[in-house]
């Protein structure tokens, strides 16, 4: 009996080779692809989260007739007050489905971060918004992050946000607006006989917020629809980029926007990093002093931005608790989301037309007044309520 015997034939080394390559020519044209769906994603997802928002504000100045304060609470004339400190996300959780937590808020709460008994408890509407001992100021409302932004809470910072109140396009007054942290307007300090006269102020109230006073829907005569009524923002994380860390200028208000582009202060190996060897003092050394490090947190550098800077443009300003350039910035491609007044998201491009950024920020009393048209273009006009601007919101 014979047996035929077959040699059976592999694969070559130089077919193995092609097989390879053709495997990682498709993966490396399919991996940018999965991470632009991935991307586009995150991106509806931080939409979305924006919209919840816009209907909140709606739905809340439907009940009150008023949008909520940003920087308001309770006054500082007792212990365990807030300063007159929080932020227009506190009262804005009931109406973005946070009703427990706002309860815990509103409401005395009686235990620490630990879980043990607090005695006495703390107030109702919280302590000081840093006081990282009061538990609801550490709950991530998941609402407002982006997923876009990795950033976590460290041990010693509170929850984030990515979305911060529009203050419109000045720099003045916008971390207090002219009320001390007792409640008192510098209008009724010194007997009366103070410079502030109500007039001032309504010349440096030209956002849709303004910080310790309300707003309502017939105060923004341009219109809802053409009024930014919030911004995103980044959180800072610790490697000084130009627009998630303020750098400290105490001079900032007499100096055009555009004067930090130039100064010396800029990483010109890093464009979007501050120098942190002989460059500027740095907000965020202290992981709470960074952008959008506190929910609660009613000070412009935290839960606020303005349109002086176009968006993704640095922070500068005198201090945390102090006046500021702070424009919005997002972890996108290529610009940040906006809501409008109407509830409208919008997504707005780091190239939008900004405007003469060599003209000072409306500060300084005698070159401001109420109605005042923006000196910065299109971005400017979108900050204002009421200056009665003419210009194509299509973009």
């Amino acid at each position: 009996m014979n047996f035929s015997t077959r040699r059976r034939r592999g694969f070559t080394l130089v077919e193995l080779l092609v097989v390879i390559a053709i495997i990682g020519v498709l993966v490396g044209l399919l991996l940018p692809a999965v991470q632009a769906a991935r991307e586009a994603a995150r991106r509806m997802s931080c939409s979305n989260n924006f919209k919840q928002i816009g209907l909140g504000l709606h739905n809340y100045h439907s009940a009150f007739g008023m949008l909520p304060k940003q920087s308001g609470g309770t006054y500082n004339l007792g212990p365990g007050n807030n300063d007159n400190i929080i932020s227009w996300l506190v009262c804005l959780t009931p109406f973005i489905e946070q009703q427990a937590l706002w309860e815990s808020i509103s409401n005395p709460y009686g235990f620490n971060r630990d879980g043990t008994p607090r005695v006495p408890t703390f107030n109702s509407m919280g302590p000081i918004p840093w006081d990282r001992n009061y538990l609801p100021w550490l709950t991530q409302v998941p609402g407002y992050r982006c997923p876009s932004d990795p950033n976590l809470p460290t041990s010693t910072s509170c929850a984030m946000t990515n979305y911060a109140a529009c203050l419109g396009d000045t720099v003045n007054e916008i971390h207090f607006g002219g009320i001390n942290s007792n409640g008192v307007p510098h209008t009724a300090q010194n007997g009366g006989n103070n410079p502030w006269n109500e007039a001032r102020l309504k010349a440096f109230d030209r956002g849709t917020f303004f910080c310790r006073h309300f707003t309502r829907f017939r105060d923004i005569l341009d219109g809802l629809a053409n009024t930014m009524a919030a911004g995103e923002i980044c959180t800072g994380d610790g490697r000084f980029e130009t627009f998630s860390h303020m750098a400290v200028d105490g001079n900032f208000r007499d100096l055009p926007p555009n004067h930090w582009e130039s100064n010396g202060w800029i990483n010109p190996e890093r464009p979007r990093f501050w120098k942190t060897e002989g460059g500027p003092t740095l907000m965020g050394w202290d992981t709470y002093q960074r952008r959008g490090c506190s929910w609660a947190d009613g000070r412009p550098y935290y839960t606020s931005m303005n349109t002086v800077r176009p968006p993704n443009s640095y922070i500068v300003g005198r201090w945390e608790d102090a006046d500021c350039i702070a424009p919005p910035s997002s972890r996108h491609q290529g610009g940040c989301h906006i809501l409008m007044g109407d509830g409208a998201v919008k997504f707005v491009t780091d190239s939008i037309e900004s405007g003469d950024q060599s003209v000072k920020a409306l500060g300084d009393p005698y070159n401001n007044h109420p109605g005042l048209e923006s000196p910065y273009g299109v971005w400017g006009a979108m900050g204002t309520k009421n200056a009665k601007e003419t210009v194509d919101m299509t973009f």
